[in-house]
């Protein structure tokens, strides 16, 4: 079977920086409905058109098609006072970026009475490349089509 729009798609993939650096390699096998759902990166979904089951494919991905660049006007120092006891260095919080959307801040550091925030994805900015190897491609379930997301086996469960 070809991977088509409403499509469930279950791969294995491993990112690295473009200098051979691993950042991340899946240990489970992940599932995603292909289709222009957002559940993989336009280049990644792109690649895989028309592929079938077995199909492998190297992509170096600019940060443009990648988690973008680093905004600076997301990087943030708010005084310790606002925040609730026990804000740790890696917590995340949800907060408003300069447009006013629901943005997920990381703390970096805190220094004295200053947290240190990121609103960043932490791989903005980062040449990376990806390595996919398709496992499985199968007709995706009306509800997975309703919901726009692969459920069990690698996919969401609820």
């Amino acid at each position: 079977m070809k991977i088509e729009k409403n499509t469930a798609v279950t791969l294995r993939f491993k990112v690295s920086e473009l200098n051979g650096k691993l950042l991340e390699e899946t240990r489970q096998p992940v599932a995603y409905l292909h289709g222009g759902y957002g559940n993989v990166l336009p280049k990644i979904e792109e690649a895989l058109e028309g592929q079938t089951e077995g199909y492998k494919v190297t992509l170096d991905l600019q940060p443009q098609d990648a988690f973008g660049e680093r905004d600076e006007r997301l990087v943030r120092t708010i005084p310790k006072s606002q925040f609730p006891p026990g804000v740790k260095v890696g917590g995340q919080l949800t907060g408003r970026d300069q447009e006013g959307n629901e943005r997920a801040f990381t703390v970096k550091k805190i220094k004295g009475q200053e947290v240190f925030l990121d609103g960043n994805h932490p791989l903005a900015g980062t040449a990376l490349r990806f390595v996919v190897t398709v496992l499985g491609v199968r007709v995706a379930s009306d509800e997975e089509i309703e919901h726009g997301h692969v459920h069990g086996d690698g996919g969401h469960d609820h």
